[in-house]
């Protein structure tokens, strides 16, 4: 596991969020795992979750104690991003914002690249 921000990004808001949702989950060494997974609208999709069973091709991104897992090849064509998250009067999500990414669909969760 290797700890790096040049290459994915976590908000001031994400991580606060992050951070929260660990709290909540309760596991001791638990983290926010992102992968990315064919299929959705455009192509690929973004998939977040709460784990606790690291995989040795994780790299791991951390600020403000959030800690976010990612593995190798879901990193490739998330190079780059940033993970953010938006709370507003209609909505709460986490948004990936990709550089990669040719297209989104309206949820945010899907891509081409």
């Amino acid at each position: 596991m290797s700890t790096s921000n040049s290459a994915f990004a976590i908000s001031e808001t994400a991580a606060a969020r992050i951070r929260s949702l660990m709290e909540r989950d309760g596991r001791e060494h638990n983290f926010f795992r992102i992968e990315v997974q064919g299929g959705g609208c455009q192509g690929f999709e973004y998939k977040f979750e709460v784990s606790d069973v690291a995989d040795a091709e994780d790299e791991t991104f951390e600020r403000d104690g959030a800690k976010v897992h990612i593995d190798r090849t879901s990193l490739v064509p998330m190079m780059g991003s940033e993970i953010n998250w938006l709370s507003t009067l209609a909505e709460e999500k986490f948004e990936i914002r990709n550089p990669n990414a040719v297209s989104s669909c309206g949820c945010g969760t899907s891509f081409s690249i």
